[in-house]
């Protein structure tokens, strides 16, 4: 595994996904090369000095991108066609998955619904996550965990 890590600079872009705007930041060629190249990267993303957990994802025209989301952006401050410095490395814990405490929380008590999560794959147990920390106030979150782990439990 390669232990380094690629700085570069990179400007916030928006892009339109089907009805939707998402905010990305071009990885260079070069930087995806060298982190190995292969499909499905987890990387640890540093844009001005916050750590994220994030995967290169593919683009249409070859290129990778790193999706960052409205939320991290308006978390780090950072709006579309701002200048950042990035520094990408492998995550040396690639199938972590960090879970928002609404989540955490209900997975905790109900065994049935963690049983389920646990048997999903790190890529669907991310999706479950992303979708539940999305929400920007705290009674959407915990709607949106409670009817995650409600579906979970059905599997179970």
């Amino acid at each position: 595994m390669n232990s380094s890590s690629f700085t570069f600079r990179a400007e916030l872009l928006t892009e339109r996904v089907g009805d939707t705007h998402i905010q990305t930041l071009l990885v260079p060629p070069a930087v995806v090369a060298a982190l190995g190249g292969a499909p499905g990267l987890r990387v640890l993303a540093t844009l001005n000095g916050h750590v994220l957990r994030r995967g290169l994802l593919p683009r249409a025209d070859g290129r990778r991108h790193l999706l960052l989301g409205r939320l991290v952006c308006r978390r780090l401050g950072l709006a579309v066609g701002d200048e950042l410095s990035v520094t990408l490395a492998l995550d040396p814990h690639s199938d972590q998955v960090d879970l928002p405490e609404e989540l955490a929380e209900g997975l905790a008590a109900w065994p049935e619904a963690a049983a389920a999560f646990a048997r999903l794959t790190p890529g669907r147990q991310r999706s479950v996550a992303y979708r539940v920390a999305g929400a920007q106030r705290a009674e959407t979150r915990l709607q949106r965990a409670m009817k995650a782990l409600e579906a979970l439990a059905r599997l179970g």
